[in-house]
């Protein structure tokens, strides 16, 4: 079974837009929030402090919508391990009925901090979230 990582988000007035929706930006900036704090929960110190991971793709389906004052529950894993310096890192959002409203695929390159340039990811890296 491949770890996840699971956390909640309630729609703010702030979020919807003038179709009276929760905003494609916002779930943009939610599954970005994921992984940033699934990375930071569970990576080592030590990668947290030499790696960064950048968004190279965003794949979004959106199946439905949640209006303020409505949660979903976001659930995040990596799939199919690394390749290179990229990670295939999938994020689904469910309503408060368990159907998956929103789900993303999204390609996730790492970069050494210092250098700034594309770092393979190597097994111990990689292996706390596979």
């Amino acid at each position: 079974m491949t770890p996840s990582f699971t956390r909640s988000f309630t729609a703010e007035p702030r979020h919807i837009d003038e179709m009276g929706h929760v905003n494609n930006a916002v779930w943009v900036q939610w599954i970005q929030d994921m992984a940033t704090a699934h990375w930071d929960a569970v990576a080592r110190a030590e990668d947290r402090a030499r790696y960064v991971w950048l968004v190279v793709r965003h794949e979004i389906d959106y199946r439905g919508n949640i209006d303020v004052g409505q949660s979903v529950e976001a659930t995040t894993w990596i799939e199919g391990g690394a390749r290179g310096a990229k990670s295939l890192r999938r994020v689904d959002f469910r309503n408060a009925a368990g159907k998956v409203i929103v789900s993303a695929a999204t390609t996730w390159a790492m970069l050494e901090r210092e250098t700034g340039r594309p770092a393979r990811v190597r097994p111990e890296v990689i292996a706390p979230f596979v």
